[in-house]
């Protein structure tokens, strides 16, 4: 069973900067893009950041230049540092996992999701 825990998420004033990170545990043998999302009360999840397996990466017009999205496919870690907060970007981080491949199938995984709220 895969399973991915996100940590790094709290309460920030407006301009102020997070890190978010993503771990993975569990048995697999290759992962695919990693990524990114974000839900705000009362809208749909949106993708926030994403890399893909060969480093290339992809970001919301909303997050450009504010965040940068990494990962380290030794500690199956993603991170996403985010700076200069808005309180728009108040929203449950979920962390994704795509083309996680086990032994009995190829899947995608979510996280339980990490509370950001940026807030004076």
């Amino acid at each position: 069973q895969v399973q991915l825990v996100e940590s790094g998420g709290g309460l920030v004033q407006p301009g102020g900067s997070l890190r978010l990170s993503c771990a993975a545990s569990g048995s697999f043998s290759s992962i695919g893009a990693m990524g990114w999302y974000r839900q705000a009360p009362g809208k749909q999840r949106e993708l926030v950041a994403a890399i893909a397996s060969g480093g290339t990466t992809n970001y919301a017009d909303s997050v450009k230049g504010r965040c940068t999205i990494s990962r380290d496919n030794a500690k199956i870690v993603v991170d996403l540092q985010m700076n200069s907060l808005k309180p728009e970007d108040t929203a449950v981080y979920y962390c994704k996992f795509m083309g996680v491949r086990t032994f009995a199938r190829t899947s995608d995984y979510w996280g339980r999701g990490t509370q950001v709220t940026v807030s004076s």
